[in-house]
């Protein structure tokens, strides 16, 4: 029988650390999961939302509907010759490209 209950004591103190350590896992889970922690508790009402949205737009509406689009010059159109030329470039680089890439093979 004293086997017996050196066994039972054994698997209390290994009952109790596992409690110990289903503790501390239990309190890592409740820092990562609490909702302060990730960024995620704050919420704002429906009218909040709505005030801050209101006034967004009124900024926008202050700065004008394209001020940067008027600012900026217009774009340039190329000519079918220079698209030609550049196309013609290009294609020479890469022929000699190539050439190269083969004489080194």
């Amino acid at each position: 029988m004293a086997n017996l209950s050196n066994v039972v004591q054994l698997l209390k103190k290994e009952r109790e650390q596992t409690q110990k350590e289903l503790n501390r896992l239990d309190a890592a889970l409740t820092a990562l999961g609490s909702p302060a922690s990730n960024g995620h508790g704050r919420t704002l009402s429906a009218a909040g939302r709505r005030a801050i949205s209101l006034a967004q737009k009124a900024r926008w509406a202050k700065k004008g509907p394209s001020a940067e689009s008027e600012a900026s010059a217009p774009r340039r159109k190329m000519s079918a010759a220079s698209r030609k030329k550049i196309a013609s470039a290009q294609k020479a680089r890469w022929a000699a490209w190539r050439a190269k890439q083969k004489k080194a093979a």
